[in-house]
């Protein structure tokens, strides 16, 4: 009986002493100017992102489309790289924040100094809109 306490001592020693989880981006958000999910997932240690899911039927041309290929982290919770409006196919220099667990602010710049941000909130695939075969990513 005392080998088995101080195993499950042990157990719960061990399970408070891991280290912190790093924030990670990964996974679905809301764009919440048009509603539109975004899948953003690894790419090679890099950050990628498409779109997989709209609610606007006009927008239903968006669906597969990358928005973001091969962004870099480039600090704590923040990754670099271009930036990709899926209906018009501009490109900007972009960085995304992972403020918090349920926010992801996307920022995309022209010129360097002509900046324009939005925050997402984390979300789930709506069924009929998507096209899994589409969906990269886990």
């Amino acid at each position: 009986m005392r080998k088995i306490a101080l195993s499950l001592m042990g157990c719960a020693l061990l399970s408070f002493a891991r280290p912190a989880s790093a924030a990670e981006p990964y996974g679905v958000w809301v764009r919440p100017s048009t509603g539109s999910q975004v899948r953003f997932y690894d790419c090679g240690s890099k950050l990628c992102a498409k779109v997989i899911a709209v609610t606007d039927q006009a927008r239903k041309g968006e669906i597969g489309k990358s928005i973001m290929h091969g962004a870099v982290k480039s600090g704590e919770n923040t990754w670099k790289g271009d930036l990709t409006d899926a209906g018009t196919g501009k490109v900007y220099s972009g960085t995304v924040t992972l403020q918090s667990a349920e926010a992801l602010s996307l920022q995309g710049c022209i010129a360097g100094f002509l900046c324009q941000s939005e925050t997402w909130t984390k979300g789930e695939v709506a069924i009929g809109h998507a096209r899994p075969a589409d969906s990269p990513g886990p």
